[in-house]
């Protein structure tokens, strides 16, 4: 299943439109703004920058209007990549410490609390063996989110925003099950 966003220059899904079906790392070259946008298919990562950088924003299947105030974001989209869909397995191991470094726990579903669940109060690497998944800054899967796909992830400290979450000690982790987000009922 291929993805599909149209990006409109106007709230309300007015003005200059610009369909999207892959990856766009800048989008000042389709237009100068970006206030709403209609998630035909797919799910998408979206960022306030250009080039997949700032601030990121999980989207899925359906209209958003005025996604500004929806999400509280203080500037446009500049830049979305699509969330390939996935249907295996879910793994990752996260570390206390910069470069796969101390305490180290294995996780192979959701976490709305790492603190909780393994007594870690910091996270500063993580190494994705299978699956998609979202970080949050805040218990029960709120505040910024960052996207982690397969890899390996030796600091925290080098991936801009995250340094804020190493600071606030909250390490929040939920997998992206995509096969539920493509499922044909979901709205």
């Amino acid at each position: 299943m291929h993805g599909k966003v149209i990006f409109y220059e106007d709230r309300n899904f007015q003005g200059r439109s610009y369909e999207c079906m892959s990856d766009c790392g800048d989008f000042s070259s389709y237009m100068s703004r970006c206030h709403s946008c209609r998630v035909e298919s797919g799910c998408w990562m979206m960022y306030d920058r250009p080039n997949y950088m700032g601030n990121q924003y999980f989207f899925r299947r359906g209209d958003y209007a005025d996604y500004m105030s929806m999400f509280g974001m203080n500037d446009c989209i500049r830049s979305c990549r699509m969330i390939p869909m996935y249907k295996g397995s879910y793994r990752m191991r996260i570390y206390e410490r910069e470069n796969f470094m101390g305490q180290m726990y294995e996780m192979m579903d959701d976490c709305d609390s790492t603190m909780d669940r393994y007594r870690m109060s910091h996270c500063q690497s993580c190494h994705v063996m299978d699956g998609h998944w979202l970080f949050y800054e805040q218990p029960h899967y709120r505040g910024k989110m960052w996207y982690f796909k397969p890899g390996e992830y030796r600091s925290f400290s080098n991936m801009g925003g995250m340094i804020r979450l190493m600071l606030m000690n909250l390490m929040l982790l939920y997998p992206i099950s995509l096969k539920l987000l493509y499922s044909p009922g979901l709205k």
